[in-house]
């Protein structure tokens, strides 16, 4: 009954097995196309992001290594000997601190500041300027 149905309906729209066998294959390539097409978006959204991650990844190690590099130095013994004798002003045993002394009879004298004065300019000279340009 159902397959005389089926027959009835094929013959009314005038189609016979090979033109539905072609329709279903065409409309099952078109949903592979668009799946395809889905998927290649995809792939390079995410190759897009991964190539951002492995940038940012590379210079987050050269920071790494960086640091690792300074805090090597900052626990070292030159670190804290420069640290000692530029910051914390000691010296070793054996050396010579030396101050630097003013001459004799020098006095200091003080370094005059100039003192920049406020000229009072009319609206007219400044309208003037601007348009005229002195």
């Amino acid at each position: 009954m159902l397959k005389r149905k089926i027959a009835l309906f094929f013959e009314k729209i005038h189609l016979d097995a090979r033109r539905a066998v072609l329709i279903i294959v065409i409309l099952l390539l078109v949903g592979l196309m668009m799946d395809f097409n889905s998927r290649l978006s995809e792939l390079l959204n995410l190759n897009e992001q991964k190539d951002k991650v492995i940038l940012r990844v590379t210079a987050l190690a050269e920071t790494a290594k960086v640091l690792d590099t300074q805090i090597a130095y900052a626990t070292s013994e030159a670190a804290v000997g420069e640290w000692a004798r530029q910051e914390g002003h000691m010296s070793k045993p054996g050396d010579i601190p030396i101050v630097p002394l003013a001459p004799a009879g020098y006095t200091p004298q003080p370094t005059p500041t100039q003192m920049i004065i406020a000229t009072q300019v009319s609206n007219w000279q400044i309208w003037w300027a601007v348009i005229f340009g002195e």
